[in-house]
């Protein structure tokens, strides 16, 4: 995910799982790339390891409470 912004709750919701999935391998992607910069010193924008974070456990919240309703399987 290249965009900085903020991945609302409402939008993620109405994301196909196959789409939730496919994101969340992207936000952990960035964020394993975000950890080796900040391990080598240099990170262009901190405060996106935060936002990276975040993202991956509003996604995972949003995936515990489908499942939690039966509506993913």
């Amino acid at each position: 995910m290249s965009s900085e912004k903020k991945l609302k709750a409402k939008a993620l919701r109405e994301m196909t799982p196959e789409e939730r999935r496919e994101l969340l391998n992207q936000l952990r992607a960035e964020l394993v790339k975000l950890q080796t910069q900040r391990a080598r010193g240099f990170v262009e924008n901190p405060g996106r390891i935060r936002q990276v974070r975040r993202a991956i456990a509003r996604i995972l919240t949003i995936e515990n409470e489908l499942k939690r309703k039966g509506a993913v399987r």
